[in-house]
Protein backbone atom coordinates (compact mmCIF):
# COMPACT_ATOMS: atom_id res chain seq x y z
CA UNK A 1 0.00 0.00 0.00
CA UNK A 2 1.32 3.62 -1.15
CA UNK A 3 2.18 5.69 1.82
CA UNK A 4 0.37 9.65 1.21
CA UNK A 5 2.54 12.32 1.17
CA UNK A 6 2.53 14.61 4.14
CA UNK A 7 0.91 17.68 3.72
CA UNK A 8 2.89 21.02 3.53
CA UNK A 9 2.77 23.43 5.63
CA UNK A 10 3.65 26.90 5.07
CA UNK A 11 6.54 28.51 5.87
CA UNK A 12 6.50 30.92 8.55
CA UNK A 13 8.00 33.65 6.29
CA UNK A 14 4.48 32.45 3.45
CA UNK A 15 2.44 32.81 6.57
CA UNK A 16 3.88 36.32 7.53
CA UNK A 17 3.20 37.22 3.82
CA UNK A 18 -0.14 35.57 3.38
CA UNK A 19 -1.49 37.44 7.05
CA UNK A 20 0.16 40.96 6.25
CA UNK A 21 -2.09 40.55 2.65
CA UNK A 22 -5.19 39.61 4.62
CA UNK A 23 -4.84 42.71 6.85
CA UNK A 24 -4.23 45.36 3.99
CA UNK A 25 -7.11 43.74 2.37
CA UNK A 26 -9.27 44.76 5.26
CA UNK A 27 -6.73 48.27 6.35
CA UNK A 28 -6.80 49.89 2.64
CA UNK A 29 -10.70 50.57 2.18
CA UNK A 30 -10.56 51.75 6.12
CA UNK A 31 -7.72 54.09 5.40
CA UNK A 32 -9.63 55.74 2.10
CA UNK A 33 -12.64 56.26 4.27
CA UNK A 34 -10.73 57.32 7.33
CA UNK A 35 -9.49 59.75 5.29
CA UNK A 36 -12.40 60.81 3.06
CA UNK A 37 -14.77 61.18 5.11
CA UNK A 38 -15.56 64.60 6.17
CA UNK A 39 -17.15 63.08 9.73
CA UNK A 40 -13.79 62.79 11.21
CA UNK A 41 -13.45 65.14 14.37
CA UNK A 42 -10.59 67.76 13.69
CA UNK A 43 -8.74 69.25 16.23
CA UNK A 44 -8.39 72.78 15.96
CA UNK A 45 -4.95 72.86 14.89
CA UNK A 46 -5.82 70.14 12.48
CA UNK A 47 -8.47 72.22 11.47
CA UNK A 48 -6.53 75.28 10.57
CA UNK A 49 -3.87 73.25 9.09
CA UNK A 50 -6.42 71.94 6.97
CA UNK A 51 -7.56 75.26 5.57
CA UNK A 52 -4.16 76.24 4.36
CA UNK A 53 -3.65 72.99 2.98
CA UNK A 54 -3.41 74.31 -0.90
CA UNK A 55 -2.38 70.96 -2.01
CA UNK A 56 -4.96 68.88 -0.79
CA UNK A 57 -8.54 70.15 -1.47
CA UNK A 58 -9.95 67.67 -0.13
CA UNK A 59 -8.56 68.45 3.46
CA UNK A 60 -9.85 72.05 2.66
CA UNK A 61 -13.59 70.94 2.24
CA UNK A 62 -13.04 68.61 4.88
CA UNK A 63 -12.15 71.69 7.37
CA UNK A 64 -15.14 73.77 5.83
CA UNK A 65 -17.56 70.88 6.81
CA UNK A 66 -16.41 70.75 10.34
CA UNK A 67 -16.41 74.73 10.79
CA UNK A 68 -20.65 75.10 9.22
CA UNK A 69 -21.43 72.17 11.76
CA UNK A 70 -19.74 74.03 14.51
CA UNK A 71 -21.23 77.44 13.54
CA UNK A 72 -24.40 75.53 13.13
CA UNK A 73 -23.98 74.54 16.91
CA UNK A 74 -23.40 77.91 18.13
CA UNK A 75 -19.55 77.33 18.27
CA UNK A 76 -18.43 81.05 18.64
CA UNK A 77 -14.70 79.67 18.81
CA UNK A 78 -14.44 79.13 14.63
CA UNK A 79 -14.57 83.20 14.08
CA UNK A 80 -11.12 82.85 14.17
CA UNK A 81 -11.00 81.09 11.02
CA UNK A 82 -13.84 83.44 9.78
CA UNK A 83 -10.94 85.52 7.50
CA UNK A 84 -10.56 82.28 5.64
CA UNK A 85 -14.17 81.82 4.56
CA UNK A 86 -13.92 84.98 2.99
CA UNK A 87 -10.54 84.08 1.56
CA UNK A 88 -11.55 80.66 0.16
CA UNK A 89 -14.19 82.75 -1.87
CA UNK A 90 -12.23 83.01 -4.28
CA UNK A 91 -10.38 79.47 -4.34
CA UNK A 92 -9.45 78.56 -7.63
CA UNK A 93 -10.76 74.95 -6.58
CA UNK A 94 -14.92 74.79 -7.70
CA UNK A 95 -15.55 71.99 -4.72
CA UNK A 96 -13.78 74.14 -1.96
CA UNK A 97 -15.81 77.47 -3.24
CA UNK A 98 -18.87 75.32 -3.00
CA UNK A 99 -18.79 74.02 0.14
CA UNK A 100 -17.54 77.49 1.26
CA UNK A 101 -20.62 79.24 -0.06
CA UNK A 102 -22.70 76.93 2.02
CA UNK A 103 -20.57 77.41 5.29
CA UNK A 104 -20.71 81.05 4.99
CA UNK A 105 -24.41 80.96 5.20
CA UNK A 106 -24.82 79.06 8.84
CA UNK A 107 -23.70 82.23 10.58
CA UNK A 108 -25.46 85.58 9.24
CA UNK A 109 -23.25 88.40 11.52
CA UNK A 110 -20.48 86.81 10.00
CA UNK A 111 -17.93 90.04 9.11
CA UNK A 112 -17.86 89.92 5.15
CA UNK A 113 -19.71 86.88 4.69
CA UNK A 114 -22.38 88.94 2.99
CA UNK A 115 -20.15 90.91 0.72
CA UNK A 116 -18.70 87.48 -0.27
CA UNK A 117 -21.45 85.95 -1.47
CA UNK A 118 -22.75 88.55 -3.35
CA UNK A 119 -19.52 88.34 -5.88
CA UNK A 120 -19.70 85.05 -5.66
CA UNK A 121 -23.23 85.36 -7.34
CA UNK A 122 -20.97 85.62 -10.40
CA UNK A 123 -19.22 83.07 -10.40
CA UNK A 124 -17.95 80.83 -13.36
CA UNK A 125 -19.65 77.69 -11.44
CA UNK A 126 -23.88 76.99 -11.59
CA UNK A 127 -23.55 75.24 -8.65
CA UNK A 128 -21.25 77.65 -6.53
CA UNK A 129 -24.14 80.11 -8.03
CA UNK A 130 -26.39 78.26 -6.98
CA UNK A 131 -25.09 77.81 -3.31
CA UNK A 132 -24.01 81.39 -2.75
CA UNK A 133 -27.80 82.34 -3.65
CA UNK A 134 -29.25 80.07 -1.26
CA UNK A 135 -26.91 81.07 1.53
CA UNK A 136 -27.61 85.03 0.94
CA UNK A 137 -31.73 84.04 1.49
CA UNK A 138 -30.24 83.62 5.23
CA UNK A 139 -29.38 87.28 5.33
CA UNK A 140 -32.84 88.02 3.63
CA UNK A 141 -31.57 89.20 0.95
CA UNK A 142 -33.62 87.60 -2.51
CA UNK A 143 -30.39 89.02 -4.94
CA UNK A 144 -29.75 85.40 -5.75
CA UNK A 145 -33.54 84.85 -6.51
CA UNK A 146 -32.55 84.27 -10.78
CA UNK A 147 -29.63 81.67 -9.88
CA UNK A 148 -32.30 79.60 -7.28
CA UNK A 149 -34.48 79.40 -10.05
CA UNK A 150 -31.69 78.21 -12.35
CA UNK A 151 -31.09 75.50 -9.89
CA UNK A 152 -34.67 73.97 -11.03
CA UNK A 153 -33.51 74.06 -14.32
CA UNK A 154 -31.85 70.68 -16.27
CA UNK A 155 -28.25 71.54 -17.27
CA UNK A 156 -27.87 72.03 -20.80
CA UNK A 157 -23.91 70.81 -21.84
CA UNK A 158 -23.15 71.78 -25.52
CA UNK A 159 -19.49 70.38 -27.02
CA UNK A 160 -16.87 72.65 -26.68
CA UNK A 161 -15.12 71.65 -29.59
CA UNK A 162 -16.32 70.09 -32.92
CA UNK A 163 -15.81 66.06 -33.49
CA UNK A 164 -16.75 62.59 -32.69
CA UNK A 165 -17.90 60.97 -29.57
CA UNK A 166 -16.07 57.48 -28.67
CA UNK A 167 -17.88 56.99 -25.68
CA UNK A 168 -20.96 58.46 -23.43
CA UNK A 169 -22.99 57.31 -20.54
CA UNK A 170 -26.63 55.99 -20.90
CA UNK A 171 -29.87 58.38 -20.53
CA UNK A 172 -31.58 58.05 -17.42
CA UNK A 173 -28.12 57.12 -15.77
CA UNK A 174 -27.98 59.30 -11.77
CA UNK A 175 -24.76 61.20 -12.04
CA UNK A 176 -22.67 63.10 -9.24
CA UNK A 177 -21.34 67.02 -10.13
CA UNK A 178 -17.85 66.79 -12.23
CA UNK A 179 -19.03 62.98 -13.41
CA UNK A 180 -18.25 62.08 -17.38
CA UNK A 181 -20.94 62.40 -19.56
CA UNK A 182 -19.15 61.29 -22.55
CA UNK A 183 -15.40 61.20 -24.35
CA UNK A 184 -15.28 63.81 -27.24
CA UNK A 185 -12.23 63.35 -29.75
CA UNK A 186 -11.07 65.83 -31.89
CA UNK A 187 -8.16 66.50 -33.73
CA UNK A 188 -5.95 63.92 -31.51
CA UNK A 189 -7.07 64.35 -28.72
CA UNK A 190 -9.90 62.97 -25.98
CA UNK A 191 -11.37 65.42 -24.05
CA UNK A 192 -13.69 64.27 -21.13
CA UNK A 193 -16.92 66.12 -20.94
CA UNK A 194 -18.45 66.65 -17.71
CA UNK A 195 -21.25 67.36 -15.86
CA UNK A 196 -21.82 70.51 -13.95
CA UNK A 197 -24.21 69.24 -11.70
CA UNK A 198 -25.16 65.64 -9.89
CA UNK A 199 -28.80 64.63 -11.31
CA UNK A 200 -30.17 62.52 -13.91
CA UNK A 201 -29.15 62.21 -17.86
CA UNK A 202 -32.27 62.92 -19.45
CA UNK A 203 -29.90 62.29 -23.12
CA UNK A 204 -26.51 62.43 -24.26
CA UNK A 205 -24.66 61.98 -27.79
CA UNK A 206 -24.18 58.61 -28.16
CA UNK A 207 -20.75 56.80 -29.39
CA UNK A 208 -20.26 57.43 -32.90
CA UNK A 209 -21.96 61.02 -33.11
CA UNK A 210 -20.54 63.66 -34.91
CA UNK A 211 -21.04 66.84 -33.33
CA UNK A 212 -20.65 70.32 -34.13
CA UNK A 213 -18.86 73.21 -31.73
CA UNK A 214 -21.42 74.56 -29.44
CA UNK A 215 -24.09 72.37 -30.29
CA UNK A 216 -26.23 70.33 -27.27
CA UNK A 217 -23.86 67.39 -26.42
CA UNK A 218 -26.06 66.38 -23.02
CA UNK A 219 -28.96 67.18 -20.90
CA UNK A 220 -29.14 66.65 -16.85
CA UNK A 221 -32.01 66.91 -14.64
CA UNK A 222 -31.52 68.74 -11.26
CA UNK A 223 -30.80 65.87 -8.51
CA UNK A 224 -33.70 65.97 -5.85
CA UNK A 225 -31.84 67.52 -3.31
CA UNK A 226 -30.48 70.81 -5.48
CA UNK A 227 -34.42 70.85 -6.40
CA UNK A 228 -35.64 70.56 -2.76
CA UNK A 229 -33.57 73.31 -1.26
CA UNK A 230 -34.04 76.03 -4.36
CA UNK A 231 -37.96 75.09 -3.79
CA UNK A 232 -37.28 75.81 0.17
CA UNK A 233 -35.56 79.32 -0.89
CA UNK A 234 -38.74 80.33 -3.57
CA UNK A 235 -41.13 79.67 -0.33
CA UNK A 236 -39.57 82.57 1.36
CA UNK A 237 -38.68 84.92 -1.74
CA UNK A 238 -40.18 83.40 -5.05
CA UNK A 239 -42.43 85.58 -7.28
CA UNK A 240 -44.92 84.97 -9.77
CA UNK A 241 -42.86 84.46 -12.77
CA UNK A 242 -40.98 81.75 -10.86
CA UNK A 243 -44.31 79.50 -11.09
CA UNK A 244 -43.84 77.57 -14.39
CA UNK A 245 -40.01 76.44 -13.23
CA UNK A 246 -41.78 75.09 -9.98
CA UNK A 247 -44.98 73.95 -11.23
CA UNK A 248 -42.73 71.19 -13.12
CA UNK A 249 -41.90 69.47 -9.81
CA UNK A 250 -45.90 69.17 -8.70
CA UNK A 251 -47.03 66.40 -11.38
CA UNK A 252 -46.73 63.05 -10.15
CA UNK A 253 -43.53 61.89 -11.66
CA UNK A 254 -40.95 58.93 -11.06
CA UNK A 255 -37.94 60.70 -10.68
CA UNK A 256 -39.92 63.40 -8.08
CA UNK A 257 -40.13 62.30 -4.79
CA UNK A 258 -43.28 62.89 -2.56
CA UNK A 259 -41.48 65.71 -0.45
CA UNK A 260 -40.02 67.47 -3.76
CA UNK A 261 -43.59 67.44 -4.87
CA UNK A 262 -45.53 69.00 -1.72
CA UNK A 263 -42.53 71.79 -1.27
CA UNK A 264 -43.11 72.67 -5.06
CA UNK A 265 -47.02 72.91 -4.14
CA UNK A 266 -46.74 74.24 -0.65
CA UNK A 267 -43.93 77.16 -2.48
CA UNK A 268 -46.29 77.68 -4.94
CA UNK A 269 -49.02 78.63 -2.54
CA UNK A 270 -46.55 80.83 -0.32
CA UNK A 271 -46.04 82.82 -3.95
CA UNK A 272 -49.42 83.29 -4.48
CA UNK A 273 -50.08 84.41 -1.13
CA UNK A 274 -48.16 87.03 -1.24
CA UNK A 275 -49.30 88.50 -4.59
CA UNK A 276 -52.71 88.59 -3.17
CA UNK A 277 -53.60 85.60 -5.91
CA UNK A 278 -55.50 82.87 -5.13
Amino acid sequence: MAQTKPKRSMSRTQKILFFTTGWLIVLMPFLFWWNTWFGRHLSDQQLSEYLHDNKKPRHIQHALVQMGERMSNGDATVKQWYPDLVRLAGDPVEEVRNTDAWVMGQDTSGARFHEALLKMLADSSPMVRGNAALSLVRFGDASGRPQIVALLQPAVINAPESGRIVDADRPATAIHQGGILAKLQHQNQVDDIRSPIAGRIRNVAQTGTNVAAGAELAVVDPASQQVWEALRALYLIGQMEDLPAIRAYERDLPDISNDVRQQAVETEKAIRTRAGVN
